[in-house]
């Protein structure tokens, strides 16, 4: 079952979700492993879909498979599509950990996420926590679906042998993140919110909540070489959190984002919107113990999101092209 370190080059390495945002960082930082990248996207491989799903692995046979693939979103869209988030999320575990089981995968990774824990564990949140309370009722579905994965992983691994593990991941923000105006997680939202405002001149931005719950952050790209650190050195039945160790009020995150975006107005908090878990912050001593941390901070991460956010909103505009007869054509610079 368990080989370490575990070889990824010239091996064939399936990244579920790679068009998503942290698909996307996995594939980057693949690129320097020399491995034979698999990838399907949404339009040629619904995972949701177990026929299709057993399919595409008998025909590609991946060794090596990263499930990043997953339903997300923030508060709101957790909320709202509850169902959704619901049925998704446990589809694509389900059908994608069967599959990689019955065509002899070597390894596979599943990613969660930190929502998983009880809402009011002790913080910071130890991987010892899992299923000693209520979850976040707002998330609930969404954590649900994640820890029936994190079950099924190790129910795989015990049953059958097979070398699958689970990692946590913090709240995660940067390159190929959703900018939807209702449906966004906090640093999206906050950048998109900010930068429109500074746009338009306004004076004042509102933040949901009070601004006082405590989040960690961490940058894209490094759980992406966590997640490979973990994958070559890693095999255990345990799960592993990856995040930064260290946390931030929503208060001074607005602030902080305020400042790399360059708006200089005021920003109020409404109060009728729901803060969520008053705390999440994760004990990343485990992941630390195979000698991993993450590099990227946070003041520099968010100023790499917004140049990303820039970026896309560029290759937007330049794909829009003006038609003979007035007419436009959309374009995108993401796929």
């Amino acid at each position: 079952m368990a080989r370490t370190p575990f070889e990824l080059k010239r091996k064939s390495v399936f990244v579920a979700g790679h068009g998503g945002m942290v698909g996307s960082a996995l594939v980057r930082r693949l690129a320097s492993e020399e491995a034979n990248l698999l990838t399907a996207a949404r339009s040629e491989l619904d995972l949701r879909d177990q026929a299709a799903v057993n399919a595409w692995f008998t025909a590609n046979r991946p060794q090596v498979v990263f499930l990043a693939a997953a339903k997300v979103g923030g508060i709101l869209a957790n909320d709202l599509l509850r169902a959704e988030f619901l049925y998704d999320n446990l589809a694509i575990s389900i059908n994608v950990i069967q599959a990689a089981h019955a065509n002899g995968c070597e390894k596979l990774m599943f990613c969660g996420s930190s929502c998983i824990y009880p809402r009011l564990a002790a913080q910071p949140l130890r991987e010892d926590s899992l299923l000693t309370g209520p979850l976040e009722p707002t998330n609930e579905p969404y954590a649900i679906a994640k820890i029936a994965g994190v079950k099924m992983v190790e129910a795989y691994r015990s049953q059958y042998g097979d070398d699958f593990i689970s990692v946590m991941p913090t709240n995660l923000y940067g390159s190929g993140d959703n900018y939807h105006p209702e449906y966004s997680h906090v640093v999206p939202a906050l950048i998109r919110r900010f930068h429109e405002a500074k746009l338009s001149g306004a004076t004042n931005v509102v933040v949901w909540g009070t601004g006082m719950p405590r989040r960690e952050f961490l940058y894209v790209d490094d759980l992406a070489d966590a997640c490979i650190h973990l994958m070559k050195t890693y095999s255990s039945p345990e799960l592993v959190n990856i995040g930064s160790g260290q946390d931030i009020t929503i208060a001074d995150l607005a602030l902080a984002v305020a400042a790399a975006v360059g708006f200089r107005g005021e920003i109020s908090f409404d109060t009728s919107r729901p803060d969520g878990t008053p705390r999440k912050l994760l004990d990343v001593s485990r992941l630390a113990k195979t000698g991993w941390q993450a590099r990227i901070s946070l003041e520099e991460g968010i100023r790499l999101a917004y140049q990303s956010y820039l970026d896309d909103i560029n290759g937007q505009q330049q794909g829009m092209l003006v038609c003979p007869r007035g007419e436009r054509q959309g374009g995108s610079s993401r796929a």
